[in-house]
């Protein structure tokens, strides 16, 4: 066992020291409140993490600019990447790399310039006259107005979609329109609630009579739609929703269901023996004590069972915290490496935590429990194999199995009995880890 300790102390010495000579890579300005501005004359030389209410960006970010907030507007000039979400997203400024936007109300101004690809998603996206995407545009949203240049290719999938700029490449545009959705009242006059005025755009594709498509046009709606001529360069092209006949779901039968339940069943059962197998040859003395625990404390293996199941939600909870609190402090003080260690390692902590949590009520919490049930079934029936090291296991656990997934049993209406025995069974075993652990940290500090 020393040597599982050592290898697991070298695989976490590894990991904090790749995050430590990582950590000038990771290196970023962050802010955060209520409203955050950056004036015209300041300059972030770094990457830009911002989480605010309202955020107006009137300076220049010499790397990637990522913001979170209800209302964001971008007046300077972003020299990186622009990831930008919130309920009100406007791009008046420069973005000179991609930029990916997500929110209700998006809107790039009439000076809007993005130096690569636009990517969105939302509610409503207005491109106005004067705005320019120099790559490709992705659009997936409720509506969008392109009365902008995009010197690359279109894709759009929304309900209404209206065409006045100019466009280089291809227009891809899913815009399925029917008798029914064609008279749809336009967006804006059930979005009231937003701090932007949204443009009205008609369902189905509309397309200006001075729109110019250099490339090709291929719309997908069932409806044939009007194209002024003149405006596609290349070839049109309506291609027909794939409408498939409305298919009858056929129920399975009781048999099928009995087969599928015995077989998740069986399945089951193996895995827990398998891991239960697995447990004991690796951590024996572990996988001995913890029955134990359950056998001479019962009921309160279940309390503070309950007590663990609240810890764990409270320490992913402290760690997201101590994650931002962290990352807004040093990242105040300039200290961006701190902070993305610090950011890098919540992460590392969260996903850990979870892992093991689901390892634990999954898996160990049962194989723990069935080995009690084992023990007090043989004891009564062979006494000498309740000693075993491997059938009380076996046996208990697949019995532990049987009795939860037979309460789950699908054609019975017995299914919350089966949950509550699961739940029982995994508090259980987190109270025996709990009151082992406990053990060991006071059997620790006596020996000091």
């Amino acid at each position: 066992m020393k040597t599982t300790y050592k290898f697991l102390s070298v695989l976490t010495l590894i990991a904090l020291l790749t995050l430590t000579f990582a950590t000038p890579a990771l290196a970023f300005d962050g802010r955060g409140g209520d409203k955050v501005v950056i004036k015209a004359d300041e300059v972030i030389n770094d990457d830009f993490y911002v989480s605010a209410a309202e955020f107006v960006l009137d300076g220049t970010v010499k790397g990637d600019l990522i913001v979170f907030g209800q209302s964001i507007t971008i007046n300077g000039t972003v020299e990186g990447d622009l990831f930008a979400a919130g309920q009100v997203v406007i791009i008046n400024g420069t973005v000179m790399d991609d930029a990916r936007i997500a929110g209700a109300g998006l809107q790039i101004g009439n000076h809007a310039v993005i130096g690569s690809d636009l990517l969105v998603g939302g509610a409503s996206l207005e491109m106005q006259n004067g705005s320019l995407v120099k790559g490709e545009l992705v659009s997936g949203s409720g509506q969008a107005l392109l009365a902008g240049n995009v010197n690359g290719n279109v894709l759009a999938g929304t309900a209404a979609l209206q065409l006045d700029g100019n466009f280089g490449g291809n227009v891809d545009a899913y815009v399925d329109v029917t008798e029914e959705t064609k008279s749809s009242p336009p967006m804006n006059m059930y979005m009231t609630n937003i701090p932007l005025s949204l443009p009205s755009v008609k369902p189905g594709l509309t397309i200006a009579d001075n729109a110019k498509i250099s490339g090709n046009l291929k719309y997908t709606s069932t409806m044939e739609l009007p194209i002024p001529n003149g405006v596609v360069s290349g070839k049109v092209t309506r291609v027909q929703p794939q409408v498939s006949a409305t298919q009858r779901v056929v129920a399975p039968t009781s048999a099928q269901i009995v087969g599928t339940w015995a077989l998740d069943l069986l399945r089951t059962i193996i895995t827990m023996i398998l891991f239960g197998l697995l447990l004991g040859w690796l951590f024996p003395a572990f996988m001995k004590a913890l029955p134990e625990k359950i056998k001479e404390q019962p009921w309160g293996s279940m309390g503070w069972g309950a007590i663990s199941w609240a810890a764990f939600f409270f320490a992913l909870f402290a760690i997201i915290l101590v994650m931002i609190f962290g990352g807004w402090v040093f990242g105040f003080l300039t200290l961006g490496g701190v902070s993305g260690t610090i950011i890098w390692l919540g992460i590392l902590a969260l996903f850990g935590f979870t892992i093991l949590f689901v390892l634990v009520t999954s898996y160990l919490a049962k194989i723990v429990v069935g080995d009690v049930m084992g023990k007090w079934i043989l004891n009564r029936a062979n006494p000498a194999l309740a000693e075993h090291k491997v059938w009380p296991m076996v046996i208990g656990t697949s019995l532990l199995i049987l009795i939860i997934e037979l309460f789950r049993f699908p054609l019975l209406p017995f299914g919350f009995f089966g949950w509550l025995i699961n739940f029982s069974v995994i508090l259980c075993g987190l109270g025996a880890i709990w009151i082992w652990g406990r053990e060991k940290m006071q059997a620790n500090k006596t020996v000091q």
